[in-house]
């Protein structure tokens, strides 16, 4: 049989989605509907224009305009007024991102008041006071998400407190810890981020209207008393200079985003391993109809979890994006600013996906309590070496007891014997330690030190961070 001929490719594809946040097939594994509206092509242009009718009223308020002129300019800004999928040549035929909608704008206002429109301010103004609500509807949504995790860590961290498992390090049992402790520490991470997302708004959320070069000359009078107002319309801050060409705000954003997307992943990674079959303390929730694998009808792959790990690696590397565009010249460079319209838009898709992902995961994640503790017990004498030792080290000196211990638990291991039989070997346990004592110093269920504790203060942190910092409203 010949090989099948390829359908001419126009014949049943417009070619209009080449990234894969917007796939129809896999989007939602890498973006969100949330992400996806803030970051829409056409939104983005309508947000310009919101920009640029809010411009137009500041004028108004301070004298600037006349006040027919500013309400002709809103009039024309409000969404479905300028045809913006008309547009599209034009920005093709000039190579300029905004022009073409500043003659949208002109061309659907009467009166010739359309001549108005944009009245001292440059283009980077616009677009960068647009990328500060782009920001700040992300981190609204960003806020959402993470109060919904924490409100589920705290949970499970408060439900577990008490749950026996096995700490480790380096792969390998080190000390007993408890499953809510694990938690706890999940939490107290996140809680940080959350402290990062609201910082960055006050830090990143300013508007920009400085004009050209950075000097308000094209504002004459009104330039200091427009930007406040400006501001105050918006919901942003004032800054105290242009920062057109200084890009520290963008580039913490994407920072910020990439570093909450890296603690999920940390959270994530950990559920992707205590899931495997030989460890098997967790597993993603699993419904009826999801697929594993092509081949394998088996397979339960912790797919979710995977996904946040491959996000927060995309997030990390467009965060070094924006960084790169903190480098550049003068008083006004589109060679930086143009990274940070890919790397920004990019760094928030993949940061919301996370979050959701994540989220999903811990709504359904199953936790068992049982196989947690007998994987602690079944490994419980070198999980308390460490207990066995300072017992020791109070009659014989630390050093001395490590070294006993240490030989004793080697040999174990490499006999494949127990500590216990190792220990019969050096006449000075005995001596010090009696078999009711040596029994209570391997239970890993009494050395679990101020686990719960530890637990039940990040607990309470975290209710009281979801009681006062409830998520801000979103903007729309």
């Amino acid at each position: 049989m010949d090989t099948p001929s390829a359908p001419p490719a126009a014949a049943h594809c417009a070619h209009d989605r080449g990234h894969v946040v917007d796939s129809l097939f896999h989007g939602n594994a890498y973006g969100t509907p949330a992400s996806r509206r803030i970051f829409c092509d056409r939104c983005r242009l309508q947000r310009w224009l919101y920009v640029e009718a809010v411009l137009a009223a500041s004028q108004a308020e301070v004298g600037m305009l006349p006040a027919a002129t500013a309400e002709e300019i809103v009039r024309a800004c409000a969404p479905g007024r300028v045809d913006l999928d008309a547009l599209a040549p034009e920005f093709r035929r000039t190579g300029h991102s905004l022009v073409p909608l500043l003659r949208g704008v002109e061309a659907v206002c009467t009166g010739g008041r359309g001549e108005m429109v944009h009245l001292g301010a440059t283009t980077q103004d616009i677009q960068d006071t647009a990328q500060a609500l782009e920001m700040r509807d992300v981190l609204d949504e960003a806020d959402r998400e993470l109060a919904a995790m924490v409100a589920r860590l705290a949970d499970l961290a408060e439900e577990h407190r008490d749950s026996l498992m096995t700490g480790r390090s380096y792969g390998q049992p080190a000390v007993p810890i408890t499953f809510g402790l694990k938690a706890a520490g999940w939490l107290d991470e996140l809680l940080r981020h959350a402290g990062r997302l609201a910082r960055l708004r006050e830090e990143a959320l300013v508007a920009q209207l400085f004009g050209g070069a950075g000097t308000m000359a094209g504002f004459g009078p009104y330039g200091g008393a427009l930007l406040g107002v400006f501001a105050r319309r918006l919901g942003l801050g004032v800054p105290a200079v242009s920062w057109h060409t200084a890009r520290d705000r963008p580039a913490e954003f994407g920072t910020v985003l990439a570093l909450l997307a890296a603690g999920l992943a940390r959270v994530a990674n950990e559920v992707h391993e205590l899931s495997r079959p030989e460890i098997g303390e967790l597993a993603e929730g699993w419904e009826h109809g999801r697929v594993g694998s092509s081949t394998m009808p088996h397979k339960r792959n912790p797919e979710r979890s995977a996904q946040v790990v491959v996000l927060a690696r995309l997030a990390r590397a467009n965060a070094a994006l924006g960084i790169e565009g903190m480098l550049q010249e003068h008083e006004r460079d589109a060679r930086g600013l143009r990274v940070e319209w890919a790397a920004l838009a990019d760094v928030s898709h993949h940061t919301l996906a996370a979050l959701a992902a994540l989220n999903a995961v811990l709504a359904g994640l199953r936790v068992d309590r049982e196989r947690m503790a007998g994987n602690a017990r079944r490994t419980g004498e070198q999980l308390c070496s460490e207990t066995l030792m300072l017992a020791l080290g109070r009659a014989i000196g630390k050093q001395s007891a490590h070294a006993l211990v240490y030989e004793a638990s080697q040999h174990a291991q490499d006999d494949g014997g127990s500590l216990r039989a190792a220990l019969a070997k050096h006449d000075v346990v005995g001596r010090y330690v009696d078999a009711a004592a040596l029994e209570e110093y391997l239970d890993p269920a009494r050395y679990l030190g101020a686990s719960g504790e530890l637990t039940d203060r990040t607990v309470e942190r975290a209710r009281r961070w979801l009681t006062a910092a409830a998520p801000a409203p979103a903007h729309r």
